[in-house]
């Protein structure tokens, strides 16, 4: 069985989720970027298929919760040139080879709030028979879980200036000769990018009974707007309204 690291980068919360700061103030951003990890944290301690699980991050705060859930956290080393996310990707994928010897290796996101367990057993069986799996974002043509095996056979295409990074991976693994996997999970492709995302998230949480989550208390009590249908003949556009008091 080949040594398999699950890694989860997470942005420091002085800079955390940048595009929500038309709806949250940077206090309420860290606030909800806590929350996630907890959640997502809390899911993980139920996951025993990986050997180890790693957050890679700058900030103390993050590495010190990361402890809490029997996560390995790991310091974003400083650079002296702004680094681009594929660069950060990068490192923490070498230093799952390098220190922990990784024969595979699964990159997940922080905002992935519908995921389960089971979705993570499955990525790992599937990676088991390919050398690449991956989760398509639901409504990005982005990645939302990337599984290799081995660590390096691809790169990453994260920052890619011009196509999406879902389309971009496939593109290069069939002209790679890659065997892949693509992972076809609602739950498991679900993130939370932009204001659009945010809205379905609170209502999603509910529709699969996740109220006890961080996440749905903190939208319960700071999110006070929703989205609705903008007419009866176009179920693709939405316009955002305040939200009636819940109880």
């Amino acid at each position: 069985m080949g040594n398999s690291i699950l890694l989860l980068p997470v942005a420091p919360l002085s800079k955390t989720k940048s595009r929500l700061r038309d709806c949250f103030s940077k206090e309420q951003l860290k606030e909800l970027t806590i929350a996630l990890f907890k959640d997502l944290a809390s899911i993980l301690m139920n996951v025993n298929c990986f050997n180890e699980k790693i957050v890679y991050c700058s900030d103390e705060e993050i590495l010190s919760l990361a402890s809490e859930y029997n996560l390995i956290g790991i310091k974003e080393t400083f650079a002296k040139q702004k680094k681009s996310f594929d660069d950060v990707i990068s490192e923490l994928n070498n230093i799952a080879i390098e220190k922990f010897k990784a024969e595979e290796t699964i990159l997940i996101f922080l905002d992935l709030i519908l995921i389960s367990p089971e979705n993570f057993f499955e990525i790992h069986s599937l990676l088991k028979k390919n050398q690449l799996v991956i989760c398509p974002a639901i409504h990005s043509a982005g990645i939302s879980i990337l599984g290799r095996n081995p660590p390096n056979s691809i790169p990453n295409f994260f920052s890619d200036p011009s196509t999406p990074s879902f389309i971009k991976t496939i593109e290069m693994a069939k002209k790679n000769g890659l065997k892949f996997a693509i992972y076809d999970s609602f739950r498991a492709g679900f993130d939370i990018d932009i204001k659009h995302d945010l809205l379905l998230a609170y209502e999603y949480l509910k529709i699969f009974n996740l109220e006890h989550k961080e996440t749905f208390i903190f939208l319960k009590n700071n999110l006070n707007i929703t989205l609705r249908k903008l007419n009866l003949k176009n179920n693709r556009e939405f316009k955002i309204v305040k939200r009636n008091n819940e109880s």
